[in-house]
């Protein structure tokens, strides 16, 4: 897990393996989330080059914010924010399985060992969030049942890791509203976090498409609780690259 204290000095945070997007370097939620970490409430964080893998990242606190480095390298910057976020009505435990089927992923993906969405990664080590077009709706949504490798001891899911699950259903939710997409990267992630998911509990993500300016694809999502409902909520920024061969 990353590392860090919230208040005091700071030690480094460090990213496992485990946790990776692109082969080399972490999830794009994942690493918000360790940044926001240090971040009292909601938070936006802007990844300013790939967070490094198993490398230790040094938190620097300025003016209210934080910036994450490795060496002179600037990873990422965070400061609180105050996001409004229209969250679409949820989609049932069921509906979310029928669209899971169709999860784009699995047909073709460039990164097959995503810690959130990688269909190569095993139950209990990647989440396994597969989000697929809900019929009619122009969004995505997955369902998810927590394990406990990535909950505490209180059985409540790490908050990294609840950015990380609602990083990759945002993309595929603007997938779902276009019916392709090319490649993007997270560029920039605000969210806010109002209940921590519990390990086994029975959830649903959802994401949807909220604009394209140039290269940059504004998106959102949200996780639902069947039991409790809404739980947390973001806004994502992905910037289209080229795919490479």
């Amino acid at each position: 897990m990353a590392g860090g204290t919230r208040y005091g000095r700071e030690v480094p945070i460090e990213i496992a393996p485990r946790f990776r997007g692109p082969p080399t370097s972490a999830n794009g939620g994942y690493a918000c989330g360790s940044v926001a970490r240090f971040v009292d409430g909601p938070a936006e964080v802007t990844l300013r080059s790939p967070p490094p893998l198993a490398t230790p990242m040094e938190i620097e606190r300025d003016d209210g914010g934080v910036r994450l480095r490795h060496g002179e390298t600037l990873v990422a910057t965070a400061r609180p924010a105050s996001p409004v976020i229209d969250v679409p009505a949820p989609v049932s435990a069921a509906a979310a399985e029928i669209a899971a089927q169709g999860y784009p992923g699995f047909v073709d993906h460039p990164f097959t060992g995503c810690f959130v969405c990688g269909p190569a990664r095993a139950v209990g080590d990647g989440l396994r969030i597969f989000p697929g077009p809900v019929a009619g709706r122009g969004i995505a949504a997955a369902p998810w049942r927590p394990d406990p490798s990535v909950c505490g001891a209180d059985g409540l899911v790490h908050p990294e890791c609840v950015w990380a699950a609602l990083d990759c259903p945002s993309y595929f939710g603007a997938y779902a509203a276009e019916g392709a997409l090319p490649q993007a990267l997270l560029g920039r992630m605000t969210a806010r976090l109002d209940a921590l998911p519990r390990v086994g509990e029975s959830c649903v993500l959802v994401g949807w498409e909220l604009g394209r300016d140039g290269r940059k694809l504004h998106t959102g999502s949200a996780l639902f609780s069947e039991e409790r409902g809404l739980l947390a909520a973001a806004l994502a920024t992905w910037i289209t690259v080229d795919r490479a061969p």
